[in-house]
């Protein structure tokens, strides 16, 4: 095999990432990629391998738990290493923490709940597309795909409307970083932006609490244990990230998809019953995140033939494992109507999505009320002249101009 040189954080990658991807997972299934600073991260390509890893709770999200400080330095940087102020967050803690602050939110986001928010998905859906209908055009990430789930998931929080663009700033700067250590020294400023604007609006919902989730955030407790001030900024930060950004380009990459197969996106305008099984396979198809986010060796540890050492960074390339034809049959062809369909968009073990419930919903109603009030849905633009965003986290586009 040639030598395959992988960048996930690069644009120019993403707009042709799978046929690396099949010829990784036929001949180097465990990637090593040194990077400049010499720190060892595996990417984990086969979807036998990537499920194994996600569960394996030898690969731990808290790096501070595994690496030296001296390690730590090395590798982080930007960092403030202090374990008052490290993010204590969902994506970066393991059991007992994960268990206690994951209990304290998993009851707003049970499938019953989220169908509560049914209506209110679709009157905003139907609105975003009022805006735009006379027009004739658009571009589906601003006019619709990102106001959508930015709209749910702050009003769910209780945070005004007037601060979108804000958080999508502050997301953008964050999500696009990942996987390059230039651009995460460059954030700092807009993560410090971030925790003081969520610390003065948690001080305001103290002294003026309301029915929306951040104050009952502020109330939740369990087994006697309350959210600390910093565990309660992070959860909030993860849960404006996650509850949008999954979202933005499962509608966006999922839309393009379908224009790119016409068979299949006729198949669902003309039964839009079929939205469920499509949104599985639009996830496993061209999912919204490419890998996910960093696992830590606590011990040696073996995948696929390969010695993982301690210390090391795991990458799973969930996009690559949702293509692998040892699981799935005929892999690289959209199927909407796919029965079996264990994709790993959401990923697997303790970590699972806790968003997944919603980001289906949204998903289903946003991709089927543009398809029915816009039959005549188009590119409006050529696909090479479509940019994907920077970064190891996601995969999404910046811009997806439509005509209609």
């Amino acid at each position: 095999m040639q030598s395959t040189e992988i960048n996930l954080t690069s644009p120019e990658f993403k707009a042709h990432p799978y046929p690396t991807f099949a010829q990784m997972r036929t001949y180097d299934a465990v990637h090593k990629l040194v990077k400049t600073n010499g720190q060892v991260s595996w990417l984990i390509m086969r979807y036998e391998d990537a499920e194994r890893a996600l569960r394996d709770q030898r690969l731990v999200k808290d790096a501070m738990s595994v690496l030296t400080k001296e390690e730590l330095e090395q590798r982080f940087p930007w960092a403030q290493s202090s374990a008052d102020t490290r993010p204590r967050q969902l994506l970066a803690v393991d059991p007992p923490d994960h268990t206690r602050l994951r209990a304290l939110v998993n009851i707003s986001f049970t499938s019953r709940l989220v169908e509560q928010w049914r209506e209110r998905i679709q009157a905003i859906a139907n609105t975003l597309l009022d805006a735009v209908q006379d027009k004739g055009e658009m571009d589906l990430i601003e006019d619709f795909a990102f106001p959508l789930p930015i709209t749910v998931i702050t009003e769910m929080l209780g945070i005004p409307n007037e601060d979108h663009a804000k958080f999508r700033h502050w997301s953008n700067t964050f999500v696009e970083a990942a996987g390059d250590p230039e651009r995460m020294r460059e954030t700092q400023d807009s993560m410090q932006e971030f925790r003081t604007y969520l610390s003065e609006l948690i001080g305001r919902k103290r002294e003026q609490q309301a029915e929306d989730l951040l104050s009952k955030l502020i109330q939740a407790e369990t087994e006697g244990d309350r959210l600390s001030e910093n565990e309660l900024v992070w959860m909030v930060w993860i849960l404006l990230i996650a509850g949008h950004e999954t979202t933005v380009n499962l509608i966006s990459n999922g839309i393009l998809t379908l224009l790119q197969h016409p068979d299949q996106l006729e198949k669902l305008k003309q039964d839009p019953s079929l939205v469920k099984t499509a949104i599985e396979e639009l996830l496993r198809y061209n999912g919204p995140v490419m890998a996910a986010t960093s696992r830590w060796a606590r011990e040696d540890v073996e995948i696929g033939g390969k010695l993982i050492r301690r210390g090391d960074e795991v990458l799973v390339v969930l996009s690559s494992a949702n293509r692998d034809g040892e699981t799935f049959e005929h892999a690289d062809e959209l199927d909407i109507t796919r029965k079996e369909n264990k994709h790993l968009a959401f990923g697997k073990g303790i970590h699972y999505c806790l968003g997944a419930p919603l980001a289906r919903m949204e998903g289903q109603i946003a991709i089927n009320t543009l398809l029915q009030r816009m039959p005549n849905l188009r590119l409006n633009t050529a696909v090479e002249n479509l940019v994907w965003r920077p970064g190891s986290l996601i995969m999404g586009l910046n811009k997806l101009p439509l005509a209609f």
